[in-house]
């Protein structure tokens, strides 16, 4: 699909920097970066409240005005506006929720899974993702060793397949099976 006269005005208008343009961009955007968002953590086995997800949305839009729209000039205009917009979302989405888990764990090590600092200084979203990493850290115990390294990658580090396939050196095609057996365990482990 290709760029909707729309999507070029608002685009054009945004660059320019004309009266209402952002807030308009944010309107008819809004939406797709939420889903997106949702999808990304859903896809990484990840629960996101609202809190959580109202801030990976403001960071997507945050990426999107740096620079005086710099990630805006750089679309070439061959796809949807929606197509480039659900890819940059999804990288920003992508890296926040792995710097997140990356911060959680350390966190979690640092202060033997409590919440350092006065108690009343934290979110109550920061606590509840520290509790599922404690958990996410319980379940992998269950399996074995390349089987919670590739559960690591995939889902905490946000590898690729082929990323893992090459790290782990196991073949491809071995990486999508190996996650699904390591799912079931646990899932299994956890009633």
């Amino acid at each position: 699909m290709s760029l909707s006269e729309v999507d070029r005005a608002l685009l054009q208008r945004c660059l320019d920097q004309a009266p209402r343009a952002w807030q308009d961009f944010v309107d008819r955007f809004l939406g797709l970066v939420v889903h997106v968002a949702n999808h990304t953590a859903q896809s990484r086995g990840l629960t996101i409240d609202m809190a959580t997800r109202d801030d990976l949305v403001a960071d997507v839009f945050l990426t999107l005005v740096a620079g005086d729209y710099a990630v805006l000039r750089r679309f070439r205009r061959n796809s949807s506006l929606a197509t480039y917009l659900t890819v940059v979302s999804r990288r920003v989405i992508a890296r926040r929720l792995t710097q997140s888990a990356a911060e959680v764990s350390a966190s979690g090590q640092s202060s033997n899974g409590q919440a350092g600092g006065e108690g009343n200084g934290h979110h109550e979203s920061d606590i509840s993702r520290i509790d599922d990493r404690e958990e996410i850290q319980q379940l992998m115990m269950r399996l074995d060793s390349t089987e919670a390294n590739v559960v690591r990658m995939y889902h905490l580090e946000g590898k690729s397949y082929d990323e893992i396939s090459r790290a782990v050196g196991m073949s491809l095609n071995s990486v999508g099976p190996v996650l699904s057996r390591a799912r079931d365990k646990m899932k299994n482990g956890r009633g």
